[in-house]
């Protein structure tokens, strides 16, 4: 076989401006989001546009959230982009995620002057027939009660393109059933000679340590999971739904590997393409590529100084209403009834938004480079934050900024010893070493590096 190539997105969320994304409540709304929603469509046409020109692939993957929230509308102007792409010549595949459809009960939303709008959903059981020429349609086995298939890419390549929003007792994991089609594909994929890699929409490895402990950010079961397809052959798993680029790697007790290569974004920062090369000796070759500026008033920034200042101003929002708005920010976490912490909140905030990170330093008795004393804390805390979706995080040793951070860790060390956490696997959680990792890149580099996939 010679190299497979392809370009990979993940999580377009495209949203049909049609629809609304305007007005006093959109802008509420927008106080507290990582991803562009106005702008979705914009950014979705300039990244297809690259991608029908770019000339080292004629293969695009696709990894789920293909809508804004499962609008009907967005998703048939976003198919209308997926065909644009084969027209060019480009052969696409795509898996579809818990964005793209709405239960019974829930409720698509768009924004207009008048307040929140309420647009036609989308099925479950729609998404099949809607996007059946993406991926369905050609491959060499298909799990329709999951959204699943297998598509033979390359003369010696196959994908697994995995769904695990369906199981029966509503879970977002992989039922009996499915891991037994799962293992059928892969015994056939080793049976035939061929090297099999996956797609799936939830990370099956933490992006960042720091979601170890959140259930929603890593697929279900994950150390299960990641096992039993490592030691069926497959080795390479791409991933999303966290908005974060990373590459991570897991070997078993069997010596087998697999790496998790998530990728963010191209609506929020960082905003990234994958373009991938694996090859017959089982090496996968990961490149980076930023998304490019896209047509809209930006104020004569780029696309990736765009995305990033909408990234801390989540940040910066939260920090302020802490100060000024108590309950909004509470009202986050379901605890806007808590008024009697309201006090306490506001103090916390008017320190967090005016004291420098020199100043904790002195209150904490910490050794501080004189370059970051200068630097408020909620400057400070918007881009180690920021780093931690980003990837190849520099607040690590050697640093300035990740000196302070890890003295700041060794100083609270005792506290943190004493909080019983544990990770979605129910492991005991380290979460000085969780923290530290998370603030500073100690592996793979995340935007760019060879995989060895079995060696």
């Amino acid at each position: 076989m010679e190299d497979l190539k392809f370009y990979l997105i993940t999580d377009p969320h495209y949203f049909e401006p049609a629809l609304g994304a305007r007005g006093a409540a959109y802008d509420e709304f927008m106080r507290f989001e990582q991803k562009c929603f106005a702008e979705t469509a914009a950014i979705n046409r300039s990244v297809f546009e690259y991608l029908k020109k770019a000339d080292k692939a004629d293969i695009v993957l696709i990894a789920g959230d293909l809508s804004f929230n499962g609008e009907k509308e967005s998703h048939l102007g976003f198919i209308k982009l997926l065909r644009e792409l084969q027209a060019a010549g480009k052969k696409v595949y795509v898996i579809t995620a818990d964005h793209d459809f709405k239960n019974e009960g829930d409720d698509c939303f768009a924004f207009d002057e008048s307040g929140r709008l309420t647009p036609e959903s989308t099925r479950r059981e729609e998404l099949y027939d809607l996007y059946y020429d993406f991926g369905f349609k050609d491959a060499i086995a298909v799990d329709r009660q999951h959204l699943s298939y297998v598509s033979q890419l390359s003369d010696g390549v196959r994908l697994l393109a995995l769904n695990n929003d369906g199981a029966s007792d509503g879970t977002r994991r992989f039922d009996e059933e499915h891991i037994k089609w799962i293992k059928e594909q892969t015994k056939k994929a080793r049976d035939d000679g061929q090297i099999m890699i996956a797609m799936n929409h939830y990370p099956l490895l933490p992006g960042q340590p720091i979601f170890s402990v959140i259930p929603s950010a890593v697929q279900r079961e994950s150390d299960s999971v990641t096992t039993m397809l490592a030691d069926e052959g497959v080795h390479l798993v791409f991933t999303g739904h966290m908005h974060n680029h990373s590459i991570n790697e897991k070997i078993t007790e069997k010596g087998n590997k697999l790496y998790d290569v998530c990728t963010g974004s191209i609506i929020a920062d960082p905003a990234m393409i994958r373009f991938v090369a694996v090859t017959p000796d089982h090496m996968a070759v990961i490149k980076s590529i930023e998304t490019p500026d896209f047509d809209w008033d930006t104020g004569g920034k780029s696309c990736k100084q765009y995305l990033s200042d909408l990234f801390d101003s989540m940040i910066l929002n939260m920090l302020d209403d802490m100060q000024h708005n108590p309950e909004r920010v509470l009202s986050r976490f379901g605890a806007e009834d808590k008024k009697s912490i309201y006090p306490f909140v506001k103090l916390a905030g008017k320190i967090v938004n005016k004291i420098t990170v020199g100043g904790v330093c002195r209150l904490l008795w910490i050794k501080c480079d004189k370059s970051v004393k200068p630097i408020l804390l909620k400057d400070y805390v918007a881009e180690l934050v920021r780093n931690v979706f980003e990837g190849n995080q520099h607040f690590r040793e050697g640093n300035p900024k990740g000196e302070v951070f890890i003295r700041f860790l060794n100083r609270l060390d005792p506290i943190l010893k004493k909080i019983n956490l544990k990770t979605v696997d129910g492991k005991q959680a380290d979460l000085f070493e969780i923290l530290k990792h998370s603030a500073g890149n100690y592996g793979i580099d995340d935007y760019n590096a060879i995989l060895d996939l079995i060696g």
